[in-house]
Formats: C-alpha cells, sequence, structure tokens
C-alpha cells in the first residue's frame, strides 16, 4: 500500500471531510498496523508534534517513535492486550525528530475494516500536565517525585487488605501500561524467578518477623516480554498496627541488569581462558583444590589426564598462529566434547590442556583419555596440518591423595607418551 493510499484510507473509507476533520484534533491520532507497529496514516497534529513531516511519519512505527517500547516481542503483547480490551491506555514517551522526548498518555482501539484490523491511537501531550503536578507545593508530593526519579520504580503493600501500589515507573520498567499489572503480591511474587522466588521470600519474612532491619534482595523478575531482568530491591516496615504487626511495607526498585551483565563478563574473564573459552589455570588450580578435599574426604577417586598438542611449535613455524590458535580452539572444543559434564577441562599454559575427572579410577581415566584422544584425530582430520595430542593419566584415591604427587604422576605419564611417538595415551602406575 503507497503512502497516498495510507493517507487516505479513512477519507475514502469513511466520509470525504475526515481528513479535514481529523487535522482540526489538537490530539495526534495515528493509524497502526497491528502486527508490524507500522504508521499507515496519520494527522496534521501527530507529524507537527514530532517534528516531521506528513510523508516521514509513515516511515515510522510505534517501535520507532515510543520510546518505552523495544522490539516485536514487547509489541505483540501490547497489541495482544489491546485487542483484549476495549480501550488500552499507556503512558510513555515519543521521540522528537531533535532528539528530545515528549510525555504523552495514549488511548488505542481495535477495528476492522473491509476485513482488515486496525489500530487507532489517539496521543495526547502531558508534557505540561506532568509539569504541572511536579509543582505541586506539596512535601509529600515532592519527595514522592523525587524518590520515583531517583529509582526505576516504588512499591507500596498495605499488608492486610494484600494491596500492592505499584508505581508508574516500576510498571514502564517491566513494560506495561499504567493500567495493568493487578495491585495484589501475587503479580510480583509469581514473575520472580523460579531459582530467586524462595530466597526473595524467605528474606521478605524475615523482615516482617522483625529478624532483619529491611528488607533488601538482588532478584530477577519476568518482564512483560518473558524475559527476566536483574533488580535490586529495598523495602522496610513503616506501619504497625496496634498488635505491634506489621501494616504497610513501602520499597523502591532499581534495574541493575547492565551492571550484573558487566559483573558476569568480568567473572568469565577471570575463570575463563580468553581464547578458547574453556577454564583457565586459576580456576582449574582452584577446581583441582576443591574436588582433592572433596575426594578424600569422602574415599573417592580422583582422575587427572594431562594433554599435550604434537609438535604445536612446528605447526606455528610452518602456518603462522593465526592457523596455532584456531587449532587450540578446535583441539579445545574436541576434548570438551569427549568428556562428561561433571569433569572441568581447563587450558593449562601454552598447548597443554588437563581434564580433572572426580570419581574417576585409573581404569576408567584411561577410558576417558583415549576416548578425547580419538575425538581429536577424528573431528579434525581433515584440516591441515594434521593434528594430535599424547595424554598422561594418572588417578588416586581417598586419604592416598597427594595432589602434587598425582599432577607429577599425570606429567610424568605424558613425558612418557611424547617419548614413545606421540598421539597416544600413557598411563602411571596406580596406587
Amino acid at each position: 500500500m503507497s503512502k497516498v493510499e495510507n493517507q487516505s484510507i479513512l477519507a475514502g473509507a469513511c466520509f470525504p471531510a475526515a481528513e479535514v476533520l481529523f487535522d482540526q484534533l489538537a490530539d495526534a491520532v495515528y493509524l497502526i498496523d497491528p502486527e508490524s507497529s507500522r504508521i499507515i496514516w496519520a494527522n496534521r497534529k501527530a507529524w507537527e508534534s514530532l517534528g516531521l513531516s506528513r510523508d516521514d511519519v509513515l516511515d515510522h512505527s510505534v517501535l520507532s517513535l515510543q520510546m518505552d517500547v523495544h522490539g516485536l516481542p514487547q509489541w505483540s503483547e501490547i497489541a495482544a492486550a489491546i485487542r483484549d480490551t476495549e480501550c488500552f491506555r499507556f503512558i510513555g514517551r515519543h521521540r522528537h525528530r531533535e532528539g528530545h522526548e515528549l510525555a504523552v498518555e495514549v488511548n488505542t482501539t481495535h477495528f476492522e475494516l473491509e476485513g482488515r484490523g486496525y489500530f487507532l491511537s489517539v496521543a495526547r501531550d502531558i508534557t505540561r500536565r506532568v509539569a504541572l503536578e511536579d509543582s505541586t507545593p506539596s512535601r509529600e508530593k515532592q519527595l514522592w517525585f523525587a524518590l520515583n526519579e531517583a529509582v526505576d520504580g516504588l512499591w507500596d503493600w498495605d499488608v492486610p487488605t494484600g494491596v500492592l501500589f505499584f508505581s508508574p515507573q516500576l510498571k514502564r520498567m517491566l513494560g506495561y501500561g499504567p493500567d495493568e499489572m493487578a495491585p495484589v503480591l501475587e503479580t510480583w511474587s509469581d514473575n520472580l524467578h523460579p531459582d530467586d522466588a524462595a530466597g526473595v521470600m524467605a528474606v521478605l519474612q524475615a523482615h516482617l518477623k522483625g529478624k532483619r532491619s529491611r528488607f533488601e534482595a538482588e532478584y530477577r523478575i519476568r518482564n512483560r516480554n518473558g524475559h527476566y531482568i536483574w533488580v535490586q530491591d529495598r523495602g522496610r516496615v513503616c506501619e504497625y498496627g496496634p498488635d505491634g504487626e506489621p501494616t504497610r511495607v513501602v520499597g523502591m526498585v532499581q534495574d541493575i541488569s547492565t551492571r550484573k551483565h558487566m559483573e558476569q563478563q568480568l567473572q568469565m574473564l577471570a575463570s575463563s581462558d580468553m581464547l578458547t573459552g574453556l577454564a583457565n589455570r586459576y580456576q582449574g588450580t582452584t577446581f583441582l583444590k576443591s574436588q582433592t578435599e572433596l575426594c578424600q574426604r569422602l574415599g573417592l577417586p580422583l582422575g587427572l589426564a594431562f594433554i599435550d598438542i604434537d609438535n604445536f611449535k612446528t605447526i606455528n613455524d610452518l602456518h603462522g598462529h593465526l592457523t596455532g590458535d584456531r587449532v587450540l580452539q578446535d583441539v579445545g572444543r574436541a576434548v570438551k566434547g569427549a568428556v562428561r559434564g561433571a569433569d572441568l577441562v581447563c587450558r593449562w599454559g601454552g598447548e597443554e590442556f588437563i581434564v580433572i575427572a572426580p570419581n574417576t579410577t585409573l581404569e576408567q581415566m584411561a577410558l576417558v583419555a583415549e576416548k578425547l584422544r580419538l575425538a581429536v584425530l577424528n573431528d579434525l582430520a581433515c584440516d591441515a596440518p594434521p593434528v594430535t595430542v599424547s595424554v598422561g593419566v594418572a588417578s588416586s584415591a581417598g586419604s592416598l591423595i597427594d595432589l602434587e604427587a598425582l599432577m607429577a604422576s599425570a606429567d610424568a605419564a605424558l613425558y612418557r607418551a611424547k617419548e614413545k611417538g606421540r598421539n597416544r595415551v600413557e598411563l602411571a602406575p596406580g596406587d
């Protein structure tokens, strides 16, 4: 459908004066395609309020103009809510051509015309109203505004009635409109991540019982898209009944997803080898010590395999370091794919890897080592140059485990594998 057809769809389908009448409205009006969120018609106020021309506004969609709708998955959720209600209200921000934002209250209805569905949105600029509300000379109002702007959301829980107020900022953070999110505790608790829910609820109950001075937790909560975001939640009982029981709890929520993702990346960098993505030597050493103590205490065997890429220096010298890096990555991937999920594969340094296998005897470790040797030989068989590995295996059990001796035995077995022609597995003497 062309822009001209888009612009005339209402005028042609309804009556000739329709477009003229719409252009006299003080509010912006948009006709929207429900599937793509594309704007297929708009009145004069719509494009003028955004600093656009009539043609420019038709190149946009809800996703490009509405600053609080992110991606088609969220739009699909909103579209479903619009279809389920007579009039869907949403408080958001429109993006002006010059970069600033307009606070808007959008009321959207849905209808069909000639077998095709449409959304009709009426957007009212509430920037001045918001400014006037914010300037109300009330200390409580000013405090509420300051808190609401300082964090991503506020909540206020009336414990006896179970009513839980969610601030507009909090709803917007989770992708909801102002008339959504039922004001009950279950709206919050049912959306907690399953791995976090029990711990969060335990902290909340401990505060209500006076065992903690305040409620404070970091957890994941599901937003409207079905994705989980990380939040920091802090709250405190502010009113008590005659019997001393808490009657009102208030708190504030901040979105800490960016911080959490950075922490996870830093943790990964600290514990992972940047080239192969495997555990690095630090993480490998930490894991090896912890498993040694566990196996000593439980009387279990601990298997260890030292792996070295054969003739790796020659590969680097003849084919270059980029090829050498690719070989390290491929070998690491092949070895990891050949061991059990409970075993840890670590890049120990240079072209050397180790496999730490709890509860694994020498005979079992020998089978694991042969499996990973063949995995490298077969998985990298089509590569040039050909790649093979030599493997030294050792195992010890229970109180007999001496970590330094175990590592020395595996290293000595690896040296014998090299001496005997490479591309083989050698076993250390068993305990």
